[in-house]
């Protein structure tokens, strides 16, 4: 039995519309025409109300976050993406490439401070091997082995692994053995080869990132997923993107979080595209949302979009702001995001939360409760 307001919105929706609405409110999985039809000609309260019933279904009123910071290796990379406002070539100004030393004293730096996650991703340097990366892990882990390393996207992990001639497995494996938790989402940008060849050419495939968490998911590492929208992909490429997690997360389960990340257009060869509108940010929630229903959670990077709009966000079927990240991380801050200095305390995070009526759970990297705020 649905609400009165639910039906009024239902109500007045077309019929075609109204037949999908009816689907995903009774927890039924739509196809990718139905996506299409539903991004395209749905008003957007009807897209907040689908997504928020989805969202409500998979994690009730708790909306969660957690206490992380970033180190980022390098900006020096091997490839240069179209849309990079990172990359650097060696001896390029305002390059940098941290030694093994000042990487471990950023971890130094949280002594006795309460984070609970490191994340570490950059360039895929041409210096830097494998067990480099896997001697800064274990190293991480003498100094604190309370913390969860998230570490790598997969266009690091094809970069690396190639180079010391493994094949995915062992070389994931490698890096788990010397205390790699998880994996983040990036690099996933845009599965469509058309159009990955003309923005991200010469990295990791969309089939090579794909077969680089089923491997880890597989070998018991859970990941995180992206997706790079608002620059020149259409709406069939976006639900094509998606559609490849569903099915991947079908097969293991290892997905934790799709985070749709924003294109932002300074600093980069792509800066003639026009960022799109918070209004489309929103509505790329909501499908989202609505179309993964498998994956179990939904994340506003904050540092890509803004606070406010990260609170609108919850709207919209988000239920993660990220975390703290105390002003560690430059890649969308170079881009042109409205957070220069990204970093927000534990109250700033929670009073967001409630401030959209819903329960700040802070959580641990894999989306165990640690405290209801």
């Amino acid at each position: 039995m649905l609400p009165e307001e639910e039906k009024k919105v239902l109500a007045v929706v077309p019929p075609s519309l109204r037949a999908i609405s009816e689907d995903i409110i009774a927890g039924e999985r739509i196809d990718g025409d139905k996506a299409i039809l539903l991004y395209r000609d749905a008003e957007l309260s009807l897209l907040s109300l689908l997504a928020a019933k989805v969202k409500h279904r998979i994690s009730g009123d708790y909306v969660f976050f957690n206490r992380n910071f970033h180190i980022e290796p390098t900006n020096i990379c091997v490839y240069n993406c179209r849309f990079c406002s990172f990359h650097k070539k060696p001896g390029e100004v305002d390059s940098w490439d941290l030694s093994m030393e000042e990487m471990l004293d950023i971890v130094r730096g949280y002594d006795g401070k309460a984070v609970t996650e490191v994340h570490i991703t950059g360039g895929a340097h041409p210096d830097h091997d494998i067990y480099y990366y896997a001697e800064l892990i274990r190293r991480i882990k003498e100094l604190r082995p309370d913390i969860s390393i998230k570490a790598f996207s997969a266009v690091e992990l094809n970069y690396i692994i190639r180079k010391a001639g493994m094949d995915y497995s062992k070389g994931i494996g490698l890096l788990k053995e010397n205390g790699l938790d998880s994996i983040p989402g990036g690099g996933a940008e845009i599965f469509d080869e058309t159009l990955r060849k003309i923005i991200c050419g010469d990295k990791a495939s969309s089939e090579e990132y794909l077969t680089i968490h089923e491997t880890a998911h597989n070998l018991g590492i859970h990941s995180n997923a992206t997706m790079l929208y608002g620059h020149t992909e259409s709406v069939e490429q976006r639900i094509d993107h998606m559609n490849r997690l569903r099915e991947l997360q079908e097969r293991t389960g290892g997905f934790n979080a799709f985070i749709p990340l924003k294109f932002r257009n300074e600093n980069n060869r792509m800066s003639s595209i026009p960022e799109v509108s918070v209004i489309e940010d929103m509505r790329n929630y909501a499908l989202s949302r609505i179309f993964l229903d498998n994956i179990p959670h939904l994340k506003a990077y904050w540092p890509a979009i803004g606070r406010d709009s990260a609170v609108m966000s919850l709207a919209f079927g988000v239920d993660d702001l990220d975390g703290t990240i105390d002003d560690t991380t430059k890649i969308y801050s170079l881009a042109g995001a409205e957070e220069t200095r990204p970093a927000m305390t534990t109250e700033d995070i929670v009073r967001m939360i409630r401030s959209a009526g819903f329960i700040p759970v802070e959580r641990d990297t894999n989306y165990k409760a640690l405290k209801e705020w």
